[in-house]
């Protein structure tokens, strides 16, 4: 697990350590210092913790006039033991919001597990982004992990599976993606209807 980092082919247009509204503005990483955890295994030290002791992040792109943010996750989203929606919500997400993103791409391939709880957070979430238009899209979710948040509901609150498994993401521009996940849920939304 150690050798899995986060993607940073995006580094020349933004750092999230240097961006006043993030929250990891300032923050450094080491290049060789291992030290966070999920469990018994050590992970790069590039992923940046938010609370949870099983979940990590990278905040890979955030564009504050289009209103948008892009995410990597990676390890263990454990909702019903360590309530990590709640740590994501209040210590990555609020913060993001009150800064003007309202649409959140969460890239996924690398969540390897999902054990569910309560969906509060996930509701909450929904009810504010649907005030401002935007919406939460999950890419890449693994199988199982997508059958887990499939089997709790949460795909009333936020957009994943296909085709937005489909995505060979690292290939855009950050502004690609995101336009490629709007037309996708635009595409979806209007099959519902």
């Amino acid at each position: 697990m150690h050798d899995i980092e986060p993607f940073y082919m995006w580094r020349d247009d933004y750092i999230a350590s240097e961006d006043r509204n993030s929250p990891f503005f300032k923050r450094e990483n080491s290049e060789f210092f291992f030290e966070n955890k999920i469990y018994n295994y050590y992970i790069h030290p590039q992923w940046d913790p938010f609370g949870s002791p099983t979940l990590y992040t990278k905040v890979l792109f955030v564009d504050y006039d289009e209103g948008y943010a892009i995410l990597e996750m990676m390890g263990e989203w454990n909702d019903c033991l360590q309530n990590d929606i709640m740590f994501l919500k209040r210590n990555i997400v609020e913060p993001m919001m009150e800064s003007g993103i309202h649409r959140f791409v969460l890239l996924c391939e690398n969540v390897l597990n999902f054990h569910a709880d309560d969906d509060c957070y996930y509701e909450e979430w929904n009810e504010e982004l649907i005030e401002e238009g935007g919406w939460v899209a999950l890419v890449n979710t693994l199988k199982h992990v997508e059958e887990e948040m499939k089997n709790s509901h949460l795909d009333y609150f936020m957009s994943f599976g296909y085709p937005l498994n489909e995505m060979n993401w690292r290939k855009l521009k950050p502004e690609q993606l995101v336009k490629l996940i709007e037309a996708t849920i635009f595409k979806l939304t209007k099959k519902l209807q």
